[in-house]
């Protein structure tokens, strides 16, 4: 019986030297936040008396893979004003967009293969799942941040034109 007393304290000390501890290594947050990166510019235009007059240039994010068109801008916590994240889909067709693990609010702007805005989602509240769709078929899909298409009038019709890094 001694024995026995004698090996459960010697295994339950060994098992207390290899148990998780509780240190400041271990409790290091292992997330790396997402940062912005530059990967090209563009415009937005509006025609007055059939001349096209620029309204913003921004530097935009690319979402032109998989993955990239299905994380798009969550987890990221803001946008400075003049960035967006581009969306560029193989085909034209209807799109919809979801607010889900986005942390902040979004005006979607839908662009057609001729670089027509198509139509705008306003003020995409954070981690709503409900789905907003575009009113035509779009092969491009603008995010800036909400609020920022009423400052600049953008309408179904303005054009933009953009280049990539």
């Amino acid at each position: 019986m001694r024995r026995t007393i004698n090996i459960l304290t010697i295994a339950c000390a060994t098992l207390s030297l290899f148990s998780c501890k509780t240190d400041s290594k271990n409790n290091q947050n292992l997330v790396k936040e997402v940062t912005f990166t530059k990967e090209g510019e563009l415009s937005l235009f509006n025609l007055k008396d059939s001349i096209p007059s620029q309204i913003t240039k921004l530097d935009i994010e690319i979402a032109d893979d998989d993955y990239q068109i299905q994380t798009g801008l969550m987890y990221r916590e803001s946008m400075k004003a003049n960035q967006g994240m581009l969306f560029i889909f193989p085909t034209e067709e209807t799109h919809s967009f979801y607010m889900k693990n986005t942390e902040f609010p979004l005006d979607i702007i839908f662009i057609n293969s001729k670089n027509k805005v198509v139509s705008i989602q306003k003020n995409a509240q954070p981690l709503d799942e409900r789905s907003l769709p575009s009113e035509g078929p779009a092969q491009y899909v603008l995010e800036v941040n909400a609020q920022l298409t009423d400052q600049w009038n953008l309408k179904a019709g303005d054009s933009v034109s953009f280049t990539k890094m």
